[in-house]
């Protein structure tokens, strides 16, 4: 089960990401840009990250138990809701990440960065 304190400690390793408090959540975004990969929602218990719409049905009915959208408020969005308690361990959330991240970061940070796929360890 991952926590609030992973996704940070994970999200904070990527190049270029930073934390910035947003509607009273934390999001963690590119430096360069201020583009956001993903966020903690408020209560801890899920995280929003980057995913195009078109990948966001099958992910949902794959794994219903760890991911959804918020009715309402993803609808329009290329974003998707990870339930962290779902979330095996940090090599799975690592690549939620790092998925997330490359949707947001300029192909130039992305590309300067090829060693990237491995979660680093605590």
């Amino acid at each position: 089960m991952a926590t609030a304190d992973d996704v940070r400690r994970l999200a904070l390793s990527l190049p270029g990401a930073m934390e910035k408090l947003a509607w009273g959540m934390p999001t963690f975004r590119l430096e360069s840009g201020g583009k956001i990969f993903a966020s903690l929602d408020d209560d801890d218990k899920a995280m929003g990250v980057k995913c195009p719409k078109g990948d966001r049905e099958g992910l949902i009915a794959s794994e219903p138990e760890k991911f959804f959208i918020r009715a309402g408020h993803d609808d329009n969005y290329a974003w998707l809701r990870v339930r962290l308690a779902a979330v095996e361990d940090d090599e799975e959330l690592y690549a939620i990440l790092l998925d997330s991240w490359r949707q947001a970061a300029p192909r130039r940070l992305v590309d300067t960065h090829p060693e990237l796929g491995q979660a680093p360890t605590s």
